[in-house]
């Protein structure tokens, strides 16, 4: 691998991050920079990544996740491991089918006119053309994966991966085929598993059905919300301590609207007290009927066919949509006096997570995972501490779903995905299940084998990913040296869809973890806590972002945004703060650059013994050392928000702020020792700050670290900082801390003074205590120097002048007199003219808030938008007040 040499440059006064980004990146990707070493005798660092859809775009939850990741990724780079992040994408069976039959519906064709074998060509054909999207996008992240181990869940590896864990399972007894009443989309022609399905509070009608009694003499009332199922009743159920309907065990019910005659049935699964205690039973399209049915042995009567449509079973109603059919129901019920009362009532109605089709639980014969013997080893994988979860208030959420784990429904009636290597022989019906196609049946020796249709769930592919990503079945040197992975960062909301069944296979398939820590980032949504959604205009496109802020702006709002929790409000008006962030670091360093341009790089070891150096050097490398003891430990333990958080503070308000004003004296300075300590610190802060930062802002810190002194490497190949020692100094942060704090009172009384920039006040500092007044007495000069002060007395006791501005830090009394400092009469004229104009806007403001069109008809967005200026001119209006009140006292 060759190494490029960088050119040495002035840093021009902008940070131009669009052509620094595509540069660094190319040569990243020319010098191998993400590749991952195997060596031995080095600690394993490994992730993969959950793989986007192939159909996918880069959105803001992809974004958070995928900076996080890589954050964690070039920490362990720097840190010297053995680093691996397996990208990849998923075929996305359902959606990906969904794209490529949308686009032959364009050429008024369907699936169906091309056959299963041309279609899955033209979905492959698809692929090749637009599946790479997510993934140059991830690289405009400026995603560190190492590009060469990419992988998609149905290449030739994953595919052998997947046939080899579904007949390992087949033949342990865990995976079996059998009728069950599954989740079935009308819309997207397939069974879903019960996580597939979104359940959204919904506007609905509870209907109250009279259905007579056989013998004439009565009628028991059952409550549904979705009558059109009644044609599929095939009993009614009661509680068997119901005293109620004793009387009913010889006598059936006349089901309305069918001729048929249906039993009671009695069954502890009724809750008597809800209603009547009756209930309708539809084993065929209802969960938990069907379990009725079963204990029962009723029957199961399907009324509607695949598509929502009712079948001959449904009688004279066959052929109408289902949604048709419940109004047409309702309305003979009525005809024939059945209905006893119509309610509203709101109740959660099961969605396609794809099309956000109504489900239909319906019978039918699927594929099944038995899930609890594999739920308890990855039950008992948390409760043994072998895999965390952060943040901690998951467990409950976890614990309980597993304990209530169902049965895996892996079969799905599409044609894009891995279809299932199981065979049915046309002579003796014998099913083979293997990992090669059989060319003849094992038992009769028949040709004639016909393979299931059926593909199998998007994510049985995916719950392999950890282990098949590295080569297994295979045992290669990837799967010994980075399996089981570190860490899985993804969102919380597919813990069950994905990162149970991921723990669930390793622990089966590998007997180990498949990672040892998961971390769930919290959802991202508007400043305001809304969902993101196009109708609603409120989404934060990423891209967008990268255009106009610099990839580096948006990572870091990111990582400062992951606080753990369940929700991330992302504004962007804060991307837009920490751009300001990434341009003060840029104007550091070419302040740096200045002063270092000419310096041996050697020269930091001047920094490495602190002792004898001068007071602010001295504290800046402690509290540079305690910085990097806080980044470690927050990247440690995933909390990404304090790593952006004790980054900011350090570089803008410890070495921005103070530091380099500080030091200007000494880089100026015509005595050699003391400028060439200030360069010494000045390089070793620099070069510290830049490699604790490379993790969240590569590119910038990649760019200043090439043009330091020296010929350097990249950046990533540098060592990621660790705490010294020697640089711990508390008594210089006690004593910078108490100067810092003087002298921002100091300033603090200038400012809400309006005294004019330019303008030397004369101060004072009272100060009982006399080993503060040491300190102020022998740094007076640079307190001077900072504040602009003419003069600064600093006394043990003294009086405050009534026309002094004041203060009080540390015990410390701030006095600086104002009288004459100031034109009094025309800042209030100025104050006046400002309060005149924020009153006039906030009438205005008020007043279209006070106007219900407006409220009503605006968007979310804009109102809100309305609402927080109005909060901000009455902060306005509030400070102008404290000013014209403060000016007046010194008249």
């Amino acid at each position: 691998m060759s190494i490029q040499k960088t050119e040495k440059y002035d840093l021009p006064k902008a940070y131009e991050f669009s052509e620094i980004e595509q540069r660094w990146y190319e040569r990243w990707l020319s010098e191998k920079s993400f590749r991952a070493r195997t060596d031995d005798g080095r600690p394993s660092f490994s992730i993969v990544i959950p793989p986007p859809n192939v159909t996918g775009v880069l959105h803001i939850g992809h974004a958070l996740n995928n900076t996080l990741q890589d954050v964690l990724v070039r920490y362990h780079r720097m840190k010297g491991d053995n680093t691996l992040w397996v990208p990849g994408t998923d075929h996305a069976g359902i959606a990906t089918q969904n794209v490529v039959e949308r686009q032959l519906a364009g050429e008024k064709l369907s699936r169906h006119d091309l056959g299963r074998e041309a279609f899955i060509e033209r979905v492959w054909a698809w692929k090749e053309e637009k599946g790479g999207t997510i993934i140059n996008q991830l690289k405009r992240l400026g995603a560190s994966c190492d590009w060469d181990r990419e992988r998609f869940t149905m290449d030739e590896g994953l595919s052998r991966a997947v046939r080899e864990v579904f007949v390992r399972l087949y033949k342990e007894g865990l995976i079996y085929k059998g009728d069950y009443i599954v989740n079935w989309c009308p819309r997207c022609h397939t069974a879903l598993a019960d996580d597939e399905v979104e359940h959204d509070p919904t506007e609905g009608k509870l209907y109250h059905i009279r259905y007579p009694y056989a013998d004439g003499s009565g009628y028991v009332v059952v409550a549904t919300t979705r009558p059109e199922t009644m044609l599929g009743d095939t009993a009614v159920a009661v509680h068997p301590e119901d005293e109620r309907y004793q009387h009913l065990k010889s006598v059936g019910i006349s089901l309305p609207l069918t001729g048929r005659v249906v039993p009671v049935v009695f069954d502890h699964h009724v809750q008597r007290e809800f209603g009547t205690g009756a209930l309708k039973v539809t084993p065929a399209h209802d969960r938990d009927d069907y379990e009725i049915g079963l204990r029962h042995d009723l029957p199961r009567l399907k009324v509607m066919d695949d598509l929502g449509v009712m079948n001959e079973a449904a009688g004279v109603y066959a052929g109408l949509d289902r949604f048709a059919c419940r109004r047409i129901v309702v309305a003979d019920l009525e005809a024939q006096g059945l209905i006893d009362k119509i309610e509203d009532y709101q109740h959660a109605v099961g969605k396609c997570y794809r099309c956000a089709t109504v489900v239909e639980p319906t019978t039918s014969k699927q594929w099944f995972v038995s899930v609890k013997p594999l739920a308890a080893k990855a039950v008992a994988a948390v409760e043994e501490g072998r895999i965390k979860l952060y943040p901690n208030t998951w467990y409950r959420t976890f614990y309980a779903w597993m304990e209530n784990i169902r049965d895996w429904c892996i079969s799905r009636q599409i044609w894009w995905g891995h279809r299932i290597p199981a065979w049915t022989c046309e002579e003796c019906r014998k099913l083979i299940v293997e990992v090669e196609a059989p060319d003849v049946c094992p038992d009769c020796g028949s040709t004639r084998l016909n393979q299931e249709s059926d593909v199998l769930d998007t994510w049985f592919s995916s719950a392999l990913w950890p282990f098949s990503t590295l080569g297994w079945p295979e045992q290669t040197r990837e799967l010994a040296v980075f399996y089981p992975t570190s860490v899985l960062i993804t969102s919380f909301d597919i813990l069950f869809f994905w990162v149970a069944r991921m723990m669930m296979m390793g622990l089966h398939i590998m007997n180990e973890v498949p990672f040892h820590d998961v971390y769930l980032h919290a959802l991202v949504r508007d400043k305001y806590g809304k969902k993101m959604s196009k109708s609603t205009g409120n989404v934060i496109d990423p891209l967008v972002m990268i255009e106009q802020y610099g990839t580096d702006a948006f990572r870091f709002t990111l990582t400062a945004f992951a606080a753990q929790g369940r929700e991330i409000r992302m504004d962007e008006e804060r991307i837009d703060g920490y751009r300001r962030f990434i341009n003060k670091l840029w104007n550091a360093a070419r302040f740096a650059q200045m002063h270092l341009k000419e310096a041996d790089p050697g020269i930091t070891e001047l920094a490495a013994e602190p002792k004898g150096l001068s007071l602010a050097h001295r504290w800046i490398l402690s509290r540079l050392s305690t910085t990097i003891a806080g980044v470690r430990e927050a990247l440690d333990n995933y909390n990404f928000n304090d790593v952006a958080s004790i980054s900011y503070q350090f570089v803008w308000h410890e070495f921005c702020d103070w530091y380099l004003e500080w030091i200007k004296s000494d880089l100026f300075s015509e005595e050699l020792t003391r400028r060439d300590e200030a360069k010494a610190v000045l390089l070793t802060v620099m070069e510290q700050v830049l490699k604790l930062m490379h993790p969240v802002i590569p590119f910038v810190t990649e760019e200043i670290w090439s043009q330091l002194p020296g010929r350097r490497d990249s950046i990533m190949r540098a060592s990621f900082p660790e705490t010294v020692e020697q640089w711990t100094d508390t008594r210089a942060e006690t004593t910078m801390n108490l100067l810092m704090d003087v002298i921002s009172g100091l300033r603090t009384i200038r400012t809400e003074a309006e005294v004019h920039p330019s303008a030397n006040i004369e101060a004072m500092l009272i100060c009982p205590d006399e080993e503060q007044r040491r300190i102020l007495e022998q740094y007076a000069d640079g307190i001077r120097s900072m504040v602009r002060a003419a003069s600064l007395r600093i006394e043990a006791s003294g009086v405050v002048p009534d026309d002094a501005g004041h203060g009080l830090v540390q015990g410390v009394e701030l006095v600086v007199p104002l009288k004459g400092m100031i034109d009094v009469a025309g800042e209030l004229e100025k104050l006046a003219r400002e309060q005149v104009k924020l009153q006039k806007e906030l009438e205005r403001v008020v007043g279209k808030l006070s106007n219900a069109q407006f409220i009503n008809n605006a968007p979310e967005a804009v109102v809100a938008k309305e609402r927080d200026k109005e909060t901000e001119i009455r902060t306005r209006l509030a400070k102008t007040a404290e000013s014209m009140e403060r000016l007046s006292k010194l008249r």
